[in-house]
């Protein structure tokens, strides 16, 4: 568990012990773990999305292995409730015969909380989470309780199209730091995970980093100088999403109801300071902006009707944005 006093060489150490570890477990995922990374260090959570079986499940218990944080697993499912999620008041009996309310609480109270196949919850299950990604607090019955820190939700999907599954509330997507998603293994990749789950016992994962770690590099990430003109640029970006924007795209004005939030500037300025830092350099570019513009706006651009009837990819959206937007000062 590295902290060095320049930032850039703790950040960069501990991301290589800690994919070096992951790596005794996940066959490739390069991109995913960088990213999931990132949030990690920006206090951000993160939605992971991919279809059934490419290791996301996997990929996010093995990451929580080599944190040495508490983790908990809420499977969700259409009949999940929310107390199933926060805990519930139980009446017990005390030495005296007394009843009294005890709280039991629920998976929430973690660490690093996975939330597995999410959108195959309620609405209103789903937005149980959203106090607690927000404020890293819960409220039940009257009363709030304070999440220990560092606290991370990593939250895993199956695309809306598959049967049984429901569309997230816009509220709780824009709460995600990062949409992240997962693609097929190339051949090569998908010899290697046979090799590594058909023979002998994969190698144990070890414990890396601590909260203590962590909180430092969260500490230390927030002061990364960033430019003017590069902030003013993440701001850019965020407007030209919006399709009431005088100098939107066609794209904009034609697929798209609502652009990214002010969540989305932010999220840009603090990822491209991670970026920065695990690139080797003490500040942060608009290039570490273009770099992240995927993960930190796909979730936040919401297709209109037509746009989701022509099956418009959001991510080409960013696409064209990152263009549009590249030459302008």
């Amino acid at each position: 568990m590295t902290m060095p006093n320049d930032p850039t060489e703790a950040i960069k150490a501990n991301f290589d012990l800690l994919a070096g570890e992951l790596s005794k477990r996940i066959v490739g995922h390069s991109s995913l773990i960088r990213h999931m990374y990132i949030c990690l260090l920006c206090g951000g959570h993160a939605l992971i999305e991919g279809l059934p079986g490419l290791g996301k499940t996997l990929t996010v218990k093995t990451f929580s292995r080599a944190l040495d944080l508490a983790y908990s697993r809420i499977q969700f499912t259409p009949d999940l409730m929310p107390a199933d999620i926060l805990g519930t008041n139980i009446v017990n009996v005390d030495e005296k015969g007394r009843r009294f309310f005890e709280f039991y609480k629920g998976p929430v109270f973690g660490q690093v909380i996975l939330a597995d196949e999410i959108n195959r919850a309620s609405p209103k299950t789903q937005s149980a989470l959203l106090e607690a990604m927000q404020e890293q607090r819960v409220t039940l019955y009257g009363k709030g309780y304070q999440l220990d820190p560092p606290f991370m939700v990593l939250a895993t999907q199956n695309p809306i199209e598959m049967e049984g599954t429901y569309p997230l509330p816009e509220a709780q997507i824009d709460r995600f730091f990062f949409k992240l998603k997962v693609s097929y293994p190339d051949s090569d990749e998908l010899v290697d995970i046979i090799d590594r789950t058909t023979a002998d016992e994969a190698e144990p994962v070890a414990h890396v980093l601590d909260a203590e770690t962590i909180l430092g590099m969260q500490l230390l990430a927030r002061q990364v100088p960033i430019a003017e003109h590069v902030k003013r640029y993440a701001v850019r970006l965020v407007e030209a999403s919006h399709p009431g924007n005088r100098g939107a795209i066609d794209k904009i004005r034609k697929y798209v109801r609502f652009g990214a939030s002010p969540r989305g500037a932010q999220t840009l300025v603090m990822a491209a300071k991670i970026n920065a830092l695990l690139s080797g350099r003490s500040n942060a570019s608009r290039d570490d902006i273009r770099t992240i513009a995927k993960p930190a706006l796909r979730h936040r651009i919401m297709l209109n009707l037509r746009g989701a009837a022509e099956g418009v990819d959001p991510d080409e959206i960013v696409n064209d944005l990152v263009g549009f937007t590249q030459g302008k000062k």
